[in-house]
């Protein structure tokens, strides 16, 4: 995700290119193959589906324009994909401060728990205290009323 947060998107001759920060250039690599072309050098790559087998029949110049058009709706795909791994890495990353969030909340609601459970256990012990002092005090309520009878 980083890489793709050093993309560039640059335009030349309205095409979108992108270009990454090691130095690939789109550009020159479409001049190449266009100075092959107008050599009459063919791209290596003969018996791929780039341009149909009616291209072959295009002209020079047919060939080139058709190029740049496929290269402008791949560029397109790609800069669209480019932005939902943007928009896909923003949401991660939004999912990660809610889980860290989460996390914390959990944390501190764990830290509450056994605070109260000590102080339940505290109080636990306090009213079975209280309850055998009652027990003591109502057994002498008992033997001094029968005293008094």
């Amino acid at each position: 995700s980083s890489k793709i947060r050093n993309m560039e998107v640059q335009s030349a001759d309205g095409v979108a290119l992108l270009e990454d920060c090691i130095g690939f250039s789109l550009t020159k690599t479409i001049s190449k193959v266009e100075e092959k072309l107008k050599k009459g050098v063919l791209p290596d790559c003969q018996d791929d589906d780039t341009i149909p087998r009616v291209g072959n029949e295009m002209g020079v110049e047919a060939q080139i324009r058709f190029l740049k058009a496929q290269l402008r709706v791949t560029q397109e795909d790609l800069a669209n994909v480019v932005f939902e791994c943007r928009k896909k890495d923003d949401e991660n990353q939004n999912l990660e401060t809610r889980l860290k969030d989460t996390e914390e909340e959990n944390t501190r609601l764990q830290r509450t728990i056994s605070l109260q459970q000590s102080q339940t256990e505290k109080y636990k012990m306090l009213s079975q205290e209280a309850n055998r002092k009652n027990e003591g005090l109502q057994q002498e309520v008992t033997a001094l009323e029968k005293v008094l009878q």
